[in-house]
């Protein structure tokens, strides 16, 4: 009979339903195509391929590429996200446990005196006890309760996973717009020594006609303060320079120091930019899949609350050995066995289950804010991006142009100079203004190319997913290196 009130129960759990509203991912607006088209845009059937490449490869500089490669492996955001991964592992294999009985085994060994009384004598007898036994308790998961828990535990595992995806794609995307950003300075300093050079040698052929009284004091002290800007410029973008290297350095998880080049931001290739539908953003994007499965967890836990208005039931035995003389203690005689049941019903809580149904369903309208706000934030940062990229192409364009015609009007002012026809103030206005626009026009170079790493960040295509297979794993060895000279001891 008892074998038969089991496999009921048994088929009761199997086929018993799961309290609390099951999982639809919510309606959001979705627009139907971008506002901003450039007119560099990919527009055949490569353009998915070509997002789900690893895109910086596509610059051409094998330094970008060897340093990302380096910090998906050893950067310490991608190796603590990756053990968060693991963390939550731990959590769900924890909550699907309950699906199973729980078996322990336990022994004893009991020697002592009880106090007998009888026939107005007391006695001590000395007695000793000794048992062995294999216990279970299983808790039937009737009413879907547990069900509902490891439904959120997995929902927070995959959450966590998305969050390192999403590190990954950050990482990746910073060590390539910073080592952008380092060419565009290397040819900014390359300005600054070219201008700093041609002013020294000016500044020195005036002080000498100054010597003669050939030129006034105020056309030398004009000079001299060019020449003392071009001056402090170098310094200072050697300063960002070094600053930007030891950045790149702790990236890729390597002490501070300087970082090799490969090509220069001139022959940087610009790759070109891939389209992708709103609705494969939803679908790619980390930060959006992240969002989806706390609200999968959130939703899934109203279940779990619901469930506590109703009975919970739990089976338990056990089986083992009791006497007390240690060699009798595995005869049959001494056998010992027991099988229950437990049925606890709630009746009066006093708003206790209630509370926590109302906490778990607002927790879930909350995540739910958050996922329609991350695809919106994804529509948003994809917007941005296309419009960075049209945009600062033609803030380049413009810029290349203007840096044409100011080295013109610097050629052909010297030229007048040398003739007589004007002074030279009209000289250092020329070379002041091209000095200037060089510059400019070398930040302008780096925010092109780092525009496309935006674009590629936002899309977030599959190309996250093979960089995050290359990035570092719990299981991966942690690489211990030798305390270097200078370094600090603890």
């Amino acid at each position: 009979m008892m074998k038969h009130l089991i496999l009921v129960i048994l088929a009761l759990a199997i086929g018993g339903c799961a309290v609390g509203p099951d999982y639809q991912r919510p309606e959001t607006d979705v627009p139907s195509a971008w506002q901003t088209r450039d007119t560099s845009v990919v527009l055949d059937s490569t353009s998915i391929a070509a997002a789900d490449t690893g895109w910086w490869q596509m610059f051409g500089d094998t330094v970008m590429t060897g340093l990302i490669r380096t910090a998906l492996r050893e950067n310490n955001d991608v190796r603590i996200a990756a053990s968060r991964v693991e963390e939550f592992m731990g959590y769900y294999g924890v909550t699907k446990s309950d699906f199973y009985p729980k078996i322990n085994a336990g022994g004893s060994a009991d020697r002592g005196q009880l106090l007998l009384s009888g026939n107005g004598e007391n006695v001590r007898p000395t007695e000793n006890r000794f048992s062995v036994n294999v216990s279970a308790a299983w808790e039937i998961d009737l009413w879907g309760k547990i069900r509902r828990a490891t439904e959120a535990a997995k929902a927070e595992l995959l959450a966590s996973e998305e969050a390192r995806r999403g590190v990954v794609l950050s990482v990746t995307a910073l060590v390539a717009s910073s080592y952008i950003d380092l060419l565009g300075l290397d040819k900014q300093l390359e300005v600054a020594r070219h201008t700093l050079a041609s002013r020294e040698s000016s500044l020195d052929l005036f002080r000498q006609r100054s010597a003669k009284g050939d030129v006034s004091d105020l056309e030398l002290s004009q000079i001299e303060s060019q020449y003392w800007l071009a001056k402090s410029r170098v310094p200072l973008l050697e300063l960002q320079i070094a600053q930007l290297e030891n950045a790149i350095s702790v990236l890729v998880g390597r002490n501070p120091g300087p970082i090799p080049r490969g090509s220069r931001i001139d022959s940087l290739a610009l790759p070109g930019i891939p389209e992708g539908m709103p609705s494969e953003i939803l679908e790619r994007r980390p930060d959006v899949r992240q969002a989806e499965e706390r609200l999968r967890a959130a939703n899934a836990r109203i279940g779990v609350a619901k469930a506590l208005y109703f009975p919970s039931i739990s089976l338990t035995g056990l089986f083992g050995a009791a006497s007390g003389n240690l060699s009798s203690l595995f005869n049959p005689e001494a056998q010992v066995w027991n099988v229950g049941g437990q049925v606890l019903q709630p009746i009066f809580r006093w708003g206790e289950i209630s509370g926590q149904v109302d906490a778990a369903e607002a927790v879930q309208k909350q995540t739910l804010y958050g996922y329609v706000q991350s695809v919106q934030n994804a529509f948003r940062d994809a917007e941005d991006a296309l419009v960075e990229r049209t945009r600062t192409q033609e803030i380049h364009d413009a810029q290349g142009k203007q840096v044409e015609a100011l080295r013109v009007y610097e050629r052909l002012a010297r030229m007048r100079y040398r003739e007589g026809v004007t002074s030279y103030l009209e000289v250092l206005d020329a070379e002041r203004s091209l000095f200037d626009t060089e510059l400019q026009f070398a930040q302008t170079q780096a925010n092109l190319h780092k525009s496309v790493v935006s674009v590629y960040r936002a899309l977030a295509g599959g190309w996250v997913d093979q960089a995050a297979d290359r990035a570092f794993m719990p299981s991966d060895p942690v690489e211990t290196r030798p305390q270097e000279k200078g370094a600090v001891q603890k």
